[in-house]
C-alpha cells in the first residue's frame, strides 16, 4: 500500500473520476449475494466526481479495493444532499454494493437511508463528515456502522490551535486574529466556528472579526478587504485554504498577517512550505480513503474493526500543518 505522512518532530472541501463496474450487493453481513470468489463491490457516495477532495480519497479507495481484490465506484452526487440520499436507497433497493462508503453532503438526510443499507446487510463507513447531528463526536451516529471522519468541531479546535502558534510567532500582546467562517447557513460551519473562536480566546487571542470567507479565493479576498479595513493591526488570519489563497493576494508582499488554512492542497502545503502561510490544517486523503475501504471490506467479511476514527490522528502532526511537520508530506489534491 502506498502511504504518504508526515514526518513530526514533536508537536502533540478536480478531477472527474471514471465510473467502474460492479457486482451485485449482499443481503447478509459478511457473506454478500455475490457468493463464492466473487468480487465484492464499494459503491463511494462522494461529494462530486469533480471535487479534487473528494477524488483524492477515492484515490485510496480504488487502491485498497484493487489490493483486497473488490470493485470500486464512485457515485456522483455533485454537492446534492437529497440526490445523494435518492442514490443510497436505490443502491439499498437494488443491492448493487456490499459495502458503501459515503462522503455525506447533508449530515442528517442521509442517515435513515444509511440506517436502511446496514439493516440490507451492506457494510457502511462514513467518511469525512459525520453523519448525524453531533459534529465533536467520531462514534458512529448510525447503528452498525463504521466512522472515520474529521468533526467540525475537532477542526476548529485545530484550527484554533494554529493561530495561537502564530500569534506566538507574530509576538503581539494582545493578539488580533480574525476567522473567515465558510458559509453561515450551514450547523458543520457554525459548529467550527464556535469552537475555533473557543480556542482562541481561552489562549489570549483577542478574535476581532468574524467574516464569511467561504470556500473560494474571490470570496476570500473580498472577506479580507473587510477585515484589514475595519482592523488594520490584525496580525492572524484564519480560514479555508481556498478562502486564505485569496486572502493573502489581497494582502500584498509586505504584508505581516500571518495566515492559516484549512486543507491540505497541493497548494496550500506549498504556501506553508514557502512561508506566505503559517500553517493549514492537513489530513492524509489517501490513506483516510484507503483505510475507510480496507475496515469496509475486513468487517464485511466478517472480522473485528476499529469503528471510530478521528482522520486528524492518521496523520503524526494529528493535522497541525505547520511548516516543520510537513517534511515528507505528498499532497494528493489541488484548490
Amino acid at each position: 500500500m502506498k502511504r504518504k505522512h508526515f514526518a513530526v518532530p514533536g508537536l502533540a472541501l478536480a478531477t472527474v473520476a471514471l465510473l467502474a463496474g460492479c457486482a451485485t450487493g449482499g443481503t447478509e453481513p459478511g457473506s454478500g449475494s455475490s457468493g463464492g470468489d466473487d468480487q465484492l463491490s464499494i459503491g463511494f457516495f462522494g461529494f462530486a466526481a469533480a471535487n479534487s477532495f473528494a477524488q483524492g480519497v477515492y484515490d485510496g479507495v480504488e487502491a485498497a479495493a484493487e489490493e483486497m481484490g473488490a470493485t470500486s465506484e464512485f457515485v456522483d452526487s455533485n454537492f446534492d444532499g437529497q440526490l445523494q440520499a435518492q442514490q443510497v436507497t436505490d443502491a439499498v433497493t437494488s443491492g448493487q454494493y456490499d459495502i458503501i462508503i459515503i462522503q455525506a453532503n447533508d449530515n442528517l438526510v442521509v442517515q435513515k437511508p444509511l440506517e436502511d443499507a446496514v439493516a440490507a446487510g451492506i457494510t457502511v463507513v462514513v467518511e469525512f463528515t459525520a453523519v448525524g447531528p453531533d459534529f465533536e463526536t467520531v462514534e458512529p451516529q448510525v447503528e452498525g456502522a463504521i466512522s472515520i471522519v474529521d468533526p467540525a468541531v475537532v477542526n476548529g479546535e485545530k484550527l484554533g490551535e494554529m493561530g495561537l502558534l502564530a500569534c506566538e510567532e507574530a509576538g503581539a500582546d494582545p493578539c488580533q486574529v480574525a476567522y473567515m467562517e465558510g458559509f453561515r447557513a450551514l450547523p458543520l460551519d457554525n459548529a467550527r466556528t464556535q469552537a475555533v473562536v473557543d480556542t482562541l480566546e481561552a489562549g489570549g487571542a483577542e478574535v476581532v472579526a468574524q467574516v464569511e470567507g467561504g470556500y473560494t479565493a474571490h470570496a476570500g479576498q473580498a472577506a479580507f478587504q473587510d477585515i484589514i479595513t475595519a482592523n488594520p493591526d490584525v496580525n492572524v488570519v484564519i480560514g479555508s485554504s481556498q478562502a486564505i489563497g485569496g486572502a493573502r493576494l489581497a494582502a500584498g508582499a509586505d504584508s505581516s498577517v500571518m495566515f492559516v488554512g484549512n486543507g491540505s492542497s497541493r497548494q496550500a502545503v506549498e504556501a506553508v512550505r514557502s512561508g506566505e502561510w503559517f500553517a493549514t490544517y492537513t489530513l492524509d486523503l489517501y490513506l483516510n480513503g484507503y483505510t475507510a475501504a480496507e475496515l469496509g471490506i475486513k468487517k464485511h467479511q466478517g472480522e473485528d474493526v476499529e469503528v471510530a476514527i478521528n482522520e486528524a490522528d492518521l496523520t503524526p502532526s494529528k493535522g497541525i500543518g505547520t511548516a516543520a511537520n510537513l517534511e515528507g508530506f505528498e499532497a494528493t489534491y489541488d484548490d
